[in-house]
């Protein structure tokens, strides 16, 4: 067990944030969440289920206001809440303290590193499926695998020795912005295309049709991999859409889920994301462009 006065405050209180409130609570740490300034307050239970167990968790849930000093932060919020999520807390992370992101999509890092130059900034990326059945309880759909990272840190920090045992499946990655592109250019191919026909994953190999927009999407993207320094993301783009289009046949993606329950999509943190990056180094993105545009103006 770990030493109980470890303190984890988890801003982002969805199913993501539950399943890591969970698991650093069953291994003994103190666990706050930081819900939203209008929420109600105070002691709140949260659940995990699986196919296998059920646990729960008495756990404390603060206002930003109230969440008092901050050593160990970790932000779970959708990306294009991340800068609001950090901004209400920022002043809370003592000298000594971290922040590590878990969000989906690129480019919150540096809007965040830019704005709050003193925090000591990590980055993460996570497979694992999670869905909510209500509030602060989760369905754990799928087990998947955990990075942490920090650009140019090729050696864990001591912190994370607790923080691996804690989360299973968990590793340090110091070559994060690789695996972070690799995730970015799937996402900006499977998200899209699936939000918009409104399909499963799967239908992107089996309909023609969507297999041919998968192909010209793909190209661009590698293009932009390639320019931005990440070859080998580019070189195995196509084997790596097959792999995960053929593991999530079934599933849908998070952006049509989005979509579905009329919530905003983080499109701009994804293909908006690839877009900069494309303009930076000239490179003319039509299908990027046209997807994102139809996707903004379905849920204008």
């Amino acid at each position: 067990m770990s030493d109980a006065k470890t303190h984890w405050h988890i801003i982002g209180a969805g199913a993501i944030g539950c399943l890591f409130a969970d698991a650093l609570a069953r291994y003994g740490c103190e666990v706050t969440l930081i819900l939203r300034p209008d929420s109600a307050t105070g002691e709140r239970t949260v659940i995990v289920e699986n196919d296998a167990t059920c646990s729960a968790h008495a756990l404390n849930t603060v206002s930003p206001k109230k969440s008092g000093s901050i050593e160990r932060l970790l932000v779970t919020t959708k990306a294009y809440d991340v800068q609001e999520a950090v901004a209400s807390v920022a002043a809370r992370v003592t000298q000594n303290g971290f922040v590590i992101l878990l969000a989906n999509g690129m480019g919150f890092a540096e809007q965040v590193k830019t704005a709050w130059p003193r925090l000591d900034l990590y980055c993460g990326i996570t497979t694992e499926g999670a869905y909510r059945l209500g509030p602060q309880h989760i369905r754990h759909a799928g087990f998947g695998e955990t990075r942490i990272g920090q650009s140019g840190m090729l050696s864990a920090p001591a912190w994370f020795t607790h923080f691996q045992h804690a989360v299973d499946n968990c590793s340090w990655d110091g070559a994060l912005q690789t695996a972070l592109w690799t995730k970015l250019a799937v996402n900006c191919i499977i998200n899209p295309i699936t939000a918009l026909h409104g399909c499963r994953n799967g239908d992107l190999a089996s309909n023609p049709r969507l297999a041919t927009e998968v192909a010209m999407l793909s190209d661009e993207v590698a293009r932009v991999c390639l320019a931005a320094g990440f070859s080998a993301v580019a070189a195995g783009l196509a084997k790596t859409l097959h792999e995960v289009i053929a593991a999530t046949a079934k599933n849908r993606s998070s952006m049509l889920e989005d979509v579905l329950a009329g919530r905003p999509t983080e499109i701009g943190y994804i293909n908006g994301y690839l877009l900069q990056v494309a303009h930076q180094h000239g490179i003319d993105t039509p299908h990027n462009r046209a997807l994102l545009d139809k996707v903004l103006a379905g849920i204008a």
